[in-house]
């Protein structure tokens, strides 16, 4: 039985693939040969041409949030605009928050 596959991106290349998942085997991209970071298996890529959606993206998985299936709710809330991620980092710096806490929060009080 094959295994299910999972989201890779490559962040400099606005790539996104879908590869089988093995922690044993490093994920290289095709376009500059750089690695691949495992983003999940609920990702939805956004367009190539949307660099603001890559550059939250990237605020994202540099402070290690992925896109996981959590049973059938799906990986939970993911800021998806700039504006989303600036008011959670503001938040984080003043009450004390971890960023990463901070960015899945729904609401930011």
């Amino acid at each position: 039985m094959a295994h299910a596959k999972t989201s890779y991106v490559c962040l400099p290349c606005r790539a996104s693939y879908k590869q089988s998942y093995g922690p044993d085997r490093r994920r290289i991209c095709p376009r500059c040969a750089q690695p691949l970071i495992h983003v999940g298996s609920a990702f939805a890529a956004p367009r190539c041409r949307d660099t603001a959606a890559w550059r939250t993206l990237s605020v994202l998985l540099h402070a290690g949030i992925r896109f996981h299936k959590s049973c059938c709710c799906g990986p939970g809330y993911r800021p998806r605009s700039l504006s989303e991620v600036r008011e959670r980092m503001a938040y984080a710096r003043r009450s004390g928050e971890p960023f990463a806490k901070a960015l899945v929060r729904y609401e930011v009080p």
